[in-house]
């Protein structure tokens, strides 16, 4: 379970560094949380506070024991009900419903920091009292928000569908902007989002620096999941007429989240990503060129290095190694595990990762294994020590829809593992190389295209069955993880960020490396 301290009514002590963190750390295991959990570790002489947002109802256990040096532990669920109460503008007409709905749906055409600014003095301008959120959400005020909200953006649109994406979004809003803000001397946010929303409300109040460090490319994953919802109602058929201008719910969200990223790329001093082509992505939403840099993952190379590989007469073995959640497309692995029995009868295919995270899309991928044949080849094995199973994959597969820059095929890579991975994010740059990656290593898997469970069966076959490829193909993945993406790198250069504007005139200095 989480520790005490998450419960505690005291003011926090002030930390060097305030992590903010949406929907990872410290419930799912894996991927972002592993990274930051890694980063707190990386840094003992310097005090961690995290901000853990989440949505309504989820995991309250941790996957992770807190470190010392994490001082301060905070949630904010973005749609609480009435269990948090906030101070809100009271009675008398204090909360201006017109002036707030002209913001927000100012905030969705302009998107800018501008905006978040004036929502926030909306709301405390006037006489205070205690109300819960959902008391606001509740409220005659807010009604008026939402009819002329409504007016002005979707008259043409159902009011229903409308009043429940607004909530949703909205109420997430005014949950970040109302909740307790830690005192800190530099903010660090690992995603646009409500985290990049609550870091761009921390410059605005306290004007410390503010750093974001984006894996994955928020806007994009979202984007994805958006257009792939079935619970968001299509409420208009725009047909062919590319000259329709009305706004739909699918076009509200996605026009939301790009506001939000929007203003976080404003607030920031340094904008951080994994990889370059994010970059580019980045600059699409006005992210300012200067404040931009990279810094890749990076991992404990000893610790898979000394790994033995699996041998030639283990059984034929593949893996997915991730949560089983639809933006991994596990249905698409099981499927190409099915096209590689085929070939190779006695085939294994691990799926190693929680899956409590979308339970209903875990059962219909076990249903799938089942409906396929194929129970005795296809293990879901849950969360694991991933160390513990390298030494038996020949082969690791990702068939993700998303990822940024995967540290599954850094931790195969330094074990020696070949890998298969879909087109997305640096996976391509991780697998054949770098653009300024001199000597030109070469190639340590294949790549394959997005939901192409045949590609996938054809390169696990090829690995498979050529033992001289797969050893060429992991030694290379071992030299690549070894020269450009070990944690010591990602260490310096993060030690060198936080000491660098920790020692500015507007922040008291941050404590100085031991040693």
């Amino acid at each position: 379970m989480l520790p005490n301290f998450k419960t505690e009514r005291r003011a926090p002590i002030e930390a060097d560094i305030c992590l903010i963190a949406e929907g990872c750390y410290p419930y799912v295991p894996g991927g972002v949380s592993n990274w930051i959990d890694g980063l707190i570790r990386s840094f003992p002489e310097f005090s961690f506070s995290v901000v853990a947002i989440l949505g309504r109802g989820g995991s309250r256990r941790s996957a992770y024991a807190f470190p010392n040096n994490l001082v301060h532990f905070q949630e904010i669920e973005l749609h609480q009900g009435g269990r948090r109460s906030f101070e809100f503008p009271g009675h008398g007409g204090a909360l201006d419903a017109a002036a707030l709905a002209d913001t927000l749906a100012d905030l969705l055409n302009n998107r800018d920091c501008d905006q978040l600014a004036r929502i926030q003095a909306i709301f405390n301008q006037g006489a205070v009292r205690v109300h819960s959120l959902e008391m606001l959400m509740n409220s005659p005020k807010a009604w008026k928000v939402i009819t002329q909200m409504y007016e002005q953006l979707m008259p043409h649109a159902s009011f229903h569908s409308f009043f429940w994406a607004w909530r949703a979004l909205f109420g997430g809003l005014f949950a970040i902007l109302k909740a307790p803000l830690p005192p800190a001397k530099i903010y660090h946010t690992v995603s646009t989002g409500y985290a990049g929303l609550f870091a761009a409300r921390a410059k605005l109040e306290t004007g410390r620096p503010v750093f974001l460090t984006e894996h994955g490319i928020y806007t994009n994953e979202r984007r994805v999941e958006i257009l792939m919802a079935d619970w968001i109602a299509d409420t208009i058929d725009k047909g062919l007429a590319l000259g329709d201008d009305r706004f739909d719910l699918r076009e509200m969200w996605i026009a939301a989240f790009e506001a939000y990223a929007r203003i976080c790329y404003q607030s920031c001093d340094e904008i951080i990503t994994l990889y370059e082509d994010n970059q580019r992505l980045q600059k699409q939403l006005d992210a300012d060129e200067n404040r931009l840099q990279i810094i890749p993952n990076g991992i404990d190379l000893q610790r898979f290095s000394a790994l033995p590989r699996a041998g030639d007469d283990a059984r034929p073995t593949i893996a997915l190694i991730g949560r089983v959640v639809p933006i991994k497309d596990v249905k698409s692995f099981i499927t190409a595990a099915m096209i590689a029995r085929r070939t190779i009868p006695d085939l294994q295919a691990l799926i190693l990762g929680p899956e409590d995270e979308n339970p209903e899309y875990a059962r219909e991928c076990r249903t799938l294994v089942s409906d396929l044949d194929l129970s005795d080849c296809v293990q879901f094995n849950g969360a694991v020590n991933i160390a513990d199973y390298l030494p038996q994959i020949h082969a690791v597969a990702l068939t993700s829809l998303s990822e940024a820059q995967p540290l599954v095929l850094l931790e195969a890579g330094g074990a020696g593992v070949p890998c298969i991975a879909t087109d997305v994010g640096s996976c391509r740059e991780l697998l054949e190389g770098r653009a300024d990656e001199a000597p030109q290593l070469g190639h340590g898997g294949f790549i394959c295209d997005l939901v192409a469970p045949e590609q996938v069966a054809a390169a696990a076959v090829r690995l498979l069955q050529d033992s001289w490829l797969r050893q060429r193909y992991g030694d290379t993945m071992r030299k690549r993880v070894s020269k450009y993406y070990l944690a010591r790198q990602v260490t310096t250069a993060y030690e060198q960020l936080y000491h660098r504007y920790g020692s500015g005139s507007s922040a008291s200095l941050l404590p100085a490396k031991a040693g």
